[in-house]
C-alpha cells in the first residue's frame, strides 16, 4: 500500500517514482490523465528532463501504463512544449515524434490537438528572437488529447463559452435561414443554446503573480515550482471529458495544479511528484478550499437543525480510504 503525504475532501497526493506507482493501480480505474511532464529543453531545468534524442525512449514505459489504467472511454490529455535544435534556429520535432509513438505503438488514439496560446510568455531563447532577431517568439504549446478507444467520454456542452457581442445582437434580432456563402446551411434551429462551442485554442496567461500558492510560496519561504501550468488548462479538460466523481490522475503533478482543479469540480485526484518539496508546497493550494468546506459544513450543522438530511452527494475519499491498488 502506498503512503501518501497529504489528504483532502477528494484525492490524495504521493511521493513516489509514477512509473512504479501506477503499476500498482487497477486497470481501467482512471477516467483522464491530464499531466505535463518535464519537457525535452536544450538546457537542463532544476525539475528535471529528459535530452530531446532519448525523450521518447524515456517516457514511452510510462505511456504503456498510462493506456493500461485508462478506462475504455478515458483520455490522456498531454500538455507538452516545444524545443529548439541546439545551436540553431529552427525547431526540434520531439514532441511530434512523441505523439506518433504514442499512437503507433503505446495504442493511444489522436481525438483532438488542441494549442495552449500564452500571451503572457517571455520571448525566448533570446539568441534568436532578442539578440539576432531572426525568430518571433514562441507563445504556443501543444495539448495532445489522446484516448484509449476511438469514443472516449466526452461533452462539449459542458464548455460553453459566452457568445460574443455580435453572436448575442444577431441572436436577439434573428436569423433568416439560408445558405451561407461558404456553404453552410443555417436552418430555422440557429437559437440561443447557451453559448459558443470553444475552439482548439485555449487562450490564458501563466501569470498568477498574486494567487494563493504563490503568496504562501513566498510568506513561508518555499521555492514555488518553476514550470506551472495555469489552472485554467485542467479545469477545460477535466469538465469536458469527466463527470463528478470520475478519478483523474497527474503522474507529473508538480505542485498539483491538477488537483486544486479537480477539487473545485469535485472530481477524485491522485498526484505523484518525485520531488518532495513542489508536491508539499501543493498544500496551500487546497486551504481556501478547507475553508469553503468548513464553512459550508458549518451551514449544513444549521440547517440540518430544521431540515432533514438529504443524499445523493458525489463520493469522496474516505480518511484512510484506499485507492483502486491492485
Amino acid at each position: 500500500m502506498n503512503e501518501y503525504l497529504y489528504e483532502t475532501s477528494f484525492g490524495k497526493a504521493y511521493v513516489d517514482d509514477s512509473l512504479k506507482f501506477m503499476s500498482t493501480l487497477t486497470t481501467g480505474g482512471v477516467n483522464l490523465i491530464m499531466t505535463s511532464p518535464p519537457y525535452a529543453l536544450h538546457f537542463k531545468k532544476e525539475y528535471g528532463n529528459a535530452d530531446q534524442g532519448d525523450y521518447i525512449k524515456w517516457f514511452m514505459p510510462f505511456a504503456a501504463e498510462m493506456h493500461r489504467i485508462l478506462a475504455d472511454d478515458g483520455s490522456f490529455v498531454l500538455d507538452i512544449g516545444g524545443a529548439w535544435t541546439p545551436g540553431r534556429p529552427t525547431r526540434s520535432l520531439y514532441h511530434f515524434e512523441l505523439l506518433i509513438a504514442l499512437c503507433k505503438e503505446a495504442g493511444f488514439h489522436l481525438a483532438q490537438e488542441f494549442f495552449w496560446y500564452n500571451p503572457a510568455k517571455l520571448p525566448s531563447p533570446a539568441e534568436w528572437v532578442n539578440v539576432r532577431k531572426n525568430r518571433v517568439k514562441d507563445s504556443v504549446e501543444c495539448v495532445w488529447w489522446l484516448s484509449k478507444s476511438s469514443w472516449p467520454k466526452a461533452d462539449n456542452q459542458k464548455v460553453l463559452q459566452e457568445y460574443s457581442p455580435d453572436m448575442k445582437r444577431l441572436l436577439k434580432r434573428g436569423y433568416t435561414a439560408k445558405v451561407r456563402p461558404s456553404g453552410h446551411i443555417i436552418t430555422k434551429k440557429f437559437i440561443d443554446r447557451g453559448g459558443s462551442i470553444p475552439g482548439n485554442i485555449i487562450i490564458c496567461g501563466n501569470n498568477d503573480a498574486n494567487g494563493h500558492y504563490l503568496e504562501r510560496c513566498k510568506e513561508t519561504g518555499v521555492k514555488p515550482h518553476p514550470a506551472r501550468f495555469p489552472i485554467q488548462l485542467p479545469l477545460f479538460f477535466i469538465r469536458f471529458l469527466t463527470d463528478p466523481g470520475d478519478l483523474v490522475i497527474d503522474p507529473f503533478a508538480g505542485s498539483n495544479t491538477t488537483g486544486e482543479a479537480c477539487e473545485e469540480l469535485e472530481r477524485k485526484w491522485i498526484a505523484v511528484e518525485l520531488n518532495s518539496e513542489y508536491l508539499d508546497a501543493g498544500r496551500y493550494r487546497f486551504e481556501p478550499h478547507e475553508r469553503q468546506n468548513d464553512e459550508g459544513a458549518e451551514r449544513e450543522r444549521d440547517q440540518a437543525e430544521a431540515v432533514p438530511t438529504r443524499g445523493g452527494k458525489n463520493r469522496r475519499f474516505k480518511k484512510g480510504e484506499p485507492l483502486l491498488f491492485d
